[in-house]
């Protein structure tokens, strides 16, 4: 590509994101083009600005990292997303690589770890911190659980099944198209074995108690 790669930083720390900001604004071939506090004010950013890598933080309220990376699967095919964190935790990793994440670092890289993630993620590479690829790459535990065999998205989608929201109301809580919605849902009864989505919600709702 031509030009310096356009990130935007996610981050529900405001120091932490003008510190990300101010670090990448030291890179020739990077520049920081929006910042936002959560999944939801990225998503918001990315439909007024062009923008080649999203950074987040994994873990935020509202919206969270994995919950950006699976809205902007949805809503912006294509587009990297690398995310951060000061957790080393095997699920969390492991999801981010299942969601398709472009990179996965903790917030204590280098700058040039940082930069190299970004570049090999506009290259259609993908970047997981050496510290914790091995929790990556090691198969998890066997599901012990009716929802431990459930993706991400598909847990999301089941807490709030388990509240009784519709698929449109889903939609927009996760900012999903609502097709892709019921076909979660579809997948949740096939999974958990439910014949109607009512006997389901009761389920979930015990489940996710």
């Amino acid at each position: 590509m031509t030009g310096p790669v356009r990130v935007i930083v996610v981050d529900d720390q405001q120091l932490l994101r003008r510190g990300l900001t101010m670090l990448l604004d030291t890179v020739d071939d990077v520049t920081v083009v929006g910042q936002a506090g959560d999944g939801r004010e990225a998503l918001a950013l990315l439909a007024t600005t062009e923008v080649d890598v999203v950074l987040t933080d994994a873990q935020m309220p509202r919206l969270d990292g994995l919950g950006l990376l699976a809205a902007c699967r949805e809503r912006h095919p294509g587009l990297p997303v690398v995310l951060l964190t000061t957790f080393d935790e095997p699920d969390l990793v492991r999801a981010a690589v299942q969601g398709g994440a472009a990179g996965f670092l903790l917030k204590d890289c280098s700058v040039e770890s940082l930069t190299e993630a970004i570049r090999q993620a506009v290259s259609g590479g993908m970047v997981i911190d050496p510290r914790v690829a091995r929790t990556a790459l090691v198969p998890s535990e066997p599901a012990s659980g009716p929802l431990d065999s459930l993706t991400p998205t598909e847990l999301q989608v089941a807490q709030l099944v388990a509240t009784g929201a519709t698929n449109a109301e889903i939609a927009a809580d996760l900012f999903l198209a609502e097709g892709t919605v019921k076909n979660h849902v579809s997948t949740l009864l096939r999974k958990l074995d439910q014949r109607d989505r009512t006997r389901l919600a009761l389920l979930l709702s015990r489940l996710t108690r």
